[in-house]
């Protein structure tokens, strides 16, 4: 049975969110390996027993340190959302202790995780999206000539940060300094991007060697002005439909778009794209490239529709981390 590490937590608000993310992968994964979860949070990579002891990880090796033995681990599932799971930085390191993981590469990992790049990114192959405007911590802002060209309604948003946590919907100008200020505290680049009027879908792809899943779109309608932390996470706040009340022309011209972002931007493993319909039009909103696995997460609950058993769907993309190699026993 193949060892595997999955790593939770992270340095950014999303860090309880990432932790039931990893004991739901857990769920899904037992009896199919022996799994252990590994907290990353800062510098304190450490696994936890059953007796509340905390064993460390040697991060020379990634090998998690026992009293009596060392654990070497076959794979790395990734279920940190946000830094640094999911901008590049820890799978570089896995790249470099030549350990396979499940989640998109470096480069991939960083573009996508950077709102603004991996928007400049798609716009070169004429993908469908919001206008916009990045602005960095310390610079002089012109609040009157961003206004004017991104228009209100917009969205505030920290550009190289999660979607749930820094996001303000800014209905009137002298809204804009406060909502600036609140992204400023999850990243140093702030986003402003127009308003877009229409239906919120997501779609999530999985592809592994001679498989493709683009599974059911979900619809999200927020209870809230927008899909915002509470909205995702607090039953009741909103609802999220799966397969999606759309018409089978629209619903394609999603899941195609979804794929065709997919293999534009290199990613590997679970992604899930999120689209605002406009006129029965898909516009870009952002990709995710480590998604929620939470019980109230949009991917397991595509699977479901889909018919898939979630524990088999991660299963194979840890499986095809080996495809081709020998399975190695420690």
């Amino acid at each position: 049975m193949r060892t595997i590490a999955i790593a939770a937590g992270g340095d950014s608000s999303e860090f309880e969110i990432s932790v039931k993310s990893a004991q739901e992968v857990e769920k899904a994964l037992y009896g199919r390996y022996q799994v252990y979860i590994i907290m990353i949070r800062e510098t304190n990579w450490y696994w936890e027993d059953n007796k509340g002891r905390y064993h460390n990880i040697d991060k020379n090796d990634f090998t998690l340190v026992l009293d009596d033995q060392r654990i070497r681990f076959d794979a790395v599932f990734i279920a940190i959302h946000g830094t640094p799971g999911e901008n590049g930085l820890l799978q570089g390191y896995f790249d470099i202790v030549k350990i396979p993981f499940t989640s998109c590469g470096v480069f991939c990992s960083a573009l996508t995780f950077n709102k603004q790049a991996c928007k400049l990114y798609l716009k070169e192959y004429a993908v469908p999206m919001a206008g916009n405007i990045l602005i960095r911590r310390g610079e002089r802002t012109d609040e009157s000539l961003i206004l004017k060209k991104i228009g209100l309604p917009c969205f505030v948003k920290p550009n190289d940060s999660g979607s749930s946590f820094g996001v303000s919907k800014v209905r009137v100008k002298v809204e804009l300094h406060s909502a600036i200020e609140k992204a400023l505290k999850e990243s140093d680049e702030v986003m402003i991007e127009s308003f877009m009027q229409g239906r919120e879908v997501a779609c999530g792809v999985v592809k592994v060697k001679g498989k493709s899943f683009v599974l059911p779109v979900t619809e999200i309608i927020s209870k809230n002005d927008f899909f915002d932390f509470e909205a995702k996470y607090t039953p009741g706040k909103s609802d999220e439909v799966t397969p999606a009340n759309m018409p089978e022309k629209i619903t394609s011209e999603i899941q195609d778009l979804s794929s065709r972002i997919y293999d534009l931007l290199g990613c590997k493993g679970i992604v899930r794209v999120d689209f605002i319909v406009i006129d029965e039009k898909p516009h870009f909103l952002e990709i995710n490239t480590v998604p929620g696995m939470t019980a109230e997460s949009i991917i397991p609950k595509q699977a479901e529709a889909a018919g898939i058993v979630i524990g088999e769907l991660y299963s194979m993309v840890i499986e095809d981390l080996f495809e081709g190699t020998k399975s190695v026993t420690m």
